[in-house]
């Protein structure tokens, strides 16, 4: 059995147990239950997409984009939901069922393409995170090893339960965008305007169909599926449970959409004022604030993408050590100390040192990275999905819990939805 299934006295679940009445119970409940399904959603907004939807916003304003991002939200809980059923159901992480019921080809298949496609996401945190420090005058091999030791330190905290309550905290700070978006007063008229009359231009301007795909790839990634399976089962979460965290997820799925529209708005601000804005990096697009917007909206938009990239390498970090230590049989709980765990956490500390040197080799070409990222991300998806939607459809598997009828049908238009993605990021990529 599962040893952080066997500790009946997990944080987690004394707190739903306990006898608190009325609203106190629903609030001490409600604290206990969010943790991987909002911690997956709101990473998901990490540096290299919160430029992608500020470029997004800059160049076509938020007629398109602010509704379809809004639309995503049933994406992203679809795909969300099924991995934390999973994890929750059969006390396995996604890359251990692989290869368990599909060989060792598939199992080493997601792990190696996982482990890559994080690496390259980690370099474009960075990327993100140095970019305020170095504005400030900070060198950038300085910013780089500041940013290293603020992530590492993540792991120096004692339990899961204490590091999951701190990366929330850290995700609470995502509200910046939010200020941000308000400080440069948008047009409440034409935002609702644009949900009223939203609809896809019959001849899209040049580029738009890229940042179509690039929107609605942004509402999912494959860390995000082996973060939150391996997340639910490290919290002690089990079949028992899972009402809980289907709120947890549902409620990740709209604040991620609703921060990402937030977004987006913060750089319509610029449409229209800047020009080759398409290949804005974080500083150009910091600068582009500062001198259309001000001072302050500036300042907090960097020191709001310099928490995305924080919160996002710790979790697409343990995204990597979670699945490779569940694939070769390691220690993998948040609970267990450096010591306990020490392949666990090399494979943490690895990675960030590795991307965290990456980011210091001269002319690193980012949008080229951006866009190997993506698709990679296009490879891994599409048969992480197809073996999630079958596995939590399998009787045998996962019992009464298996997705029924509505949700198999759910599972399947995702998939075929994410496959038309994925052969239009290719012809958009190589082909145009």
């Amino acid at each position: 059995m599962n040893q952080v299934q066997s500790e009946g006295s997990s944080k987690f679940k004394e707190m739903i147990s306990n006898r608190k009445l009325g609203k106190r119970r629903f609030i001490w409940v409600f604290w206990a239950l969010l943790g991987p399904g909002l911690l997956a959603a709101i990473a998901n907004n990490d540096a290299g997409g919160v430029i992608s939807y500020a470029v997004t916003g800059a160049q076509f304003g938020i007629g398109l984009f602010v509704p379809l991002v809004i639309c995503l939200a049933p994406l992203a809980f679809t795909i969300q939901e099924m991995s934390m059923r999973l994890g929750a159901v059969t006390q396995e992480g996604f890359s251990r069922l692989a290869l368990r019921r599909y060989g060792r080809f598939w199992g080493y298949y997601h792990i190696s393409t996982l482990a890559f496609e994080n690496l390259l996401t980690l370099i474009t945190e960075f990327i993100g995170m140095t970019a305020g420090l170095v504005l400030l005058g900070l060198p950038l091999w300085l910013s780089s090893i500041l940013c290293l030791l603020l992530v590492v330190a993540f792991v120096l905290f004692t339990g899961y339960w204490t590091k999951e309550r701190i990366a929330l905290f850290v995700g609470a700070l995502n509200i910046i965008f939010l200020v941000v978006a308000a400080m440069t007063h948008p047009s409440i008229a034409d935002i609702g305007h644009a949900f009223a009359s939203w609809n896809i231009p019959v001849d899209m301007k040049d580029g738009m169909i890229w940042f179509v795909i690039a929107t609605i790839g942004n509402a999912v990634a494959p860390w995000m599926i082996f973060f939150q399976g391996s997340g639910t089962i490290d919290k002690g979460i089990t079949a028992q449970e899972l009402r809980f965290s289907r709120v947890d997820t549902a409620l990740g799925s709209i604040i991620q959409v609703i921060i990402a529209a937030g977004i987006i708005i913060c750089g319509a601000a610029l449409f229209g004022h800047v020009q080759n804005i398409g290949d804005a990096g974080p500083s150009e697009m910091i600068g582009a604030l500062n001198d259309v917007v001000g001072r302050w909206p500036a300042i907090l938009f960097g020191l709001g993408l310099f928490n995305a990239g924080f919160l996002a390498s710790i979790t697409v970090s343990l995204s990597s050590s979670w699945s490779i230590a569940e694939l070769f049989g390691w220690s993998k709980s948040l609970n267990d100390k450096i010591t306990e765990a020490p392949k666990f956490y090399a494979v943490y500390i690895g990675s960030l040192v590795i991307a965290a040197v990456a980011i210091l080799i001269p002319d690193l070409p980012l949008n080229l990275i951006s866009i190997i990222t993506q698709v990679i991300g296009g490879i891994l998806m599409l048969p992480l999905l197809i073996f999630m939607v079958l596995m939590t459809s399998d009787r045998e598997l996962m019992g009464e819990y298996r997705t029924k009828l509505f949700g198999k049908i759910s599972g399947w238009t995702m998939v075929t939805l994410l496959i038309g993605l994925t052969v239009a990021t290719f012809w958009q990529t190589f082909f145009s």
